[in-house]
C-alpha cells in the first residue's frame, strides 16, 4: 500500500529537531507544530512540484485570490500511535475523497490520490516522534488547499497551494460539553455550502459561538434556515441524541457536513447492536422527551472532538436542559471505548478503518 504512493518529493529536513521545546505533559490542542510541513504546487492544469521543507511562514501575495475570494479548504485528521508503538492513520482515504467534494464545490481541481496521500505518509516517516503516546493524545493533522494566484477578479484561481502540517495534541474538550441552541444566527441554507469543509463556514459561526460562550458554554446548536426548528450541527461536531436508547443523529442533507467519526459511529453503535435514526430531529422534541424522563444521552463527534459528552443545553432564557454525568451512561461509553481501541488496536479493526505508516 505503501508503494502505491510513492511520489518524487523533494526533501528539506532540519538538522535538529525542536521537539524538545514541546511540553507533553500540557499538550492542549493546535500549540505546538511539528519540524516539517509538506507543499504541493499546482499551475497551468497540472501538480508541478511537491516538496517536504521545515515547518515555518510561507511567503503571501496581498492579492492572493484565497484572501479575498475565498477559496479556501482543509481537512482535520489524526494520526495515533498503536499499542505496538506503530504509526497509523484513522480512514484517511475519507478525507482525501471529502477535501475533493470541497474542492469541486468551490471550483478547484482536485488534488490526486497520491498528492494527498504519498506526501502525508513522507511526512509522517519524517516526524514519526512527533506522535505521542500518552492516553488520549494523538498527532492532529491538517491538510489545506487555497487559491494561490496574485490576481484581483472574480473567477476560479488557475495556482493552488496543498499543504499539510501536523501537532501534536490532546483532548479538544478537556470536559463534559455545555452548548447552546442558537436563534439569532444560521450556519448554511440548502443549496450552499454547509456540506463543504471550508474557511468561510467557521468564520460565519464565531459571532454566535462568542456570545455563546459569554453565557458559560462552549458551542452552539445550529438549527435549520427554514423552519428554524430542526437541529443540525454543533460548531465543531455533529451531534447525537439518545432518546429511550435509541441514537438519533440529522441527515447530512447539503447543510451538515459528512462527519467521517459520525459514520464511524454509527457503524459502531449498529455493529454493537443499538438502533440508529438518521432522522430530522426537532428542538421540540428534544425538550420534550427530557422532560418526559426519556432523553438520556448527548453527544458530539468529530475528528478533533472524537466523542465527546454533551451535559448542558441551554433551550432558552428561561429553560436548561442538564443531564446526567457521563460517568452514568451506558451507551457513550461504551462507544468511547470502541472507536479509541480501534484507533491504538487494542480492539480488533473489523471495519478495515486503520492505515498503517510503520
Amino acid at each position: 500500500m505503501i508503494t502505491k504512493y510513492s511520489i518524487s518529493i523533494n526533501k528539506k529536513i532540519i538538522p535538529k529537531s525542536r521537539i524538545n521545546e514541546v511540553n507533553f505533559q500540557d499538550l492542549g490542542f493546535g500549540k505546538y507544530f511539528a519540524d516539517h510541513m509538506y507543499v504541493a504546487k499546482y499551475k497551468n492544469g497540472e501538480w508541478i512540484s511537491a516538496e517536504i521543507m521545515p515547518f515555518g511562514e510561507i511567503s503571501v501575495n496581498p492579492a492572493m485570490s484565497a484572501l479575498h475570494y475565498g477559496q479556501t479548504i482543509f481537512e482535520g485528521m489524526k494520526a495515533y500511535r498503536n499499542i505496538h508503538g506503530n504509526i497509523q492513520l484513522f480512514r484517511p482515504l475519507n478525507n482525501w475523497k471529502r477535501m475533493n467534494v470541497s474542492a469541486e464545490r468551490l471550483a478547484m481541481p482536485p488534488v490526486p490520490e497520491e498528492i494527498f496521500m504519498g506526501g502525508l505518509i513522507e511526512l509522517l516517516k519524517i516526524d514519526e516522534q512527533w506522535v505521542p503516546s500518552g492516553k488520549g493524545e494523538s498527532l492532529y493533522i491538517r491538510p489545506f488547499y487555497i487559491a494561490s494566484d496574485t490576481f484581483v477578479g472574480m473567477r476560479p484561481s488557475s495556482e493552488y497551494l496543498f499543504i499539510i502540517f501536523n501537532c501534536p495534541v490532546s483532548a479538544y474538550y478537556a470536559n463534559p460539553v455545555k452548548v447552546k441552541l442558537e436563534k439569532n444566527f444560521i450556519r448554511a441554507t440548502p443549496g450552499g455550502v454547509g456540506y463543504v469543509k471550508m474557511g468561510g463556514n467557521y468564520a460565519r459561526s464565531m459571532l454566535a459561538t462568542e456570545l455563546a460562550k459569554s453565557e458559560g458554554y462552549d458551542n452552539v446548536i445550529w438549527v435549520d434556515s427554514h423552519e428554524y426548528k430542526y437541529v443540525e450541527e454543533c460548531g465543531t461536531m455533529n451531534i447525537f441524541f439518545v432518546i429511550d436508547n435509541i441514537l438519533i443523529t440529522p441527515p447530512t442533507s447539503g447543510t451538515i457536513l459528512e462527519g467521517i467519526t459520525r459514520d464511524s459511529v454509527i457503524k459502531l453503535a449498529e455493529d454493537l447492536g443499538y438502533q440508529v435514526q438518521v432522522r430530522k430531529l426537532s428542538k421540540e422534541e428534544i425538550l420534550e422527551s427530557y422532560q418526559q424522563g426519556r432523553l438520556q444521552e448527548c453527544f458530539g463527534t468529530g475528528t478533533a472532538a472524537s466523542i465527546s459528552p454533551i451535559v448542558t443545553i441551554g433551550y432558552d432564557q428561561n429553560i436548561k436542559i442538564q443531564l446526567e454525568e457521563p460517568s452514568k451512561w451506558n451507551i457513550v461509553p461504551k462507544l468511547q471505548r470502541e472507536l479509541d481501541g480501534i484507533r491504538i488496536s487494542t480492539i480488533k479493526d473489523r471495519f478495515n478503518w486503520i492505515f498503517p505508516i510503520s
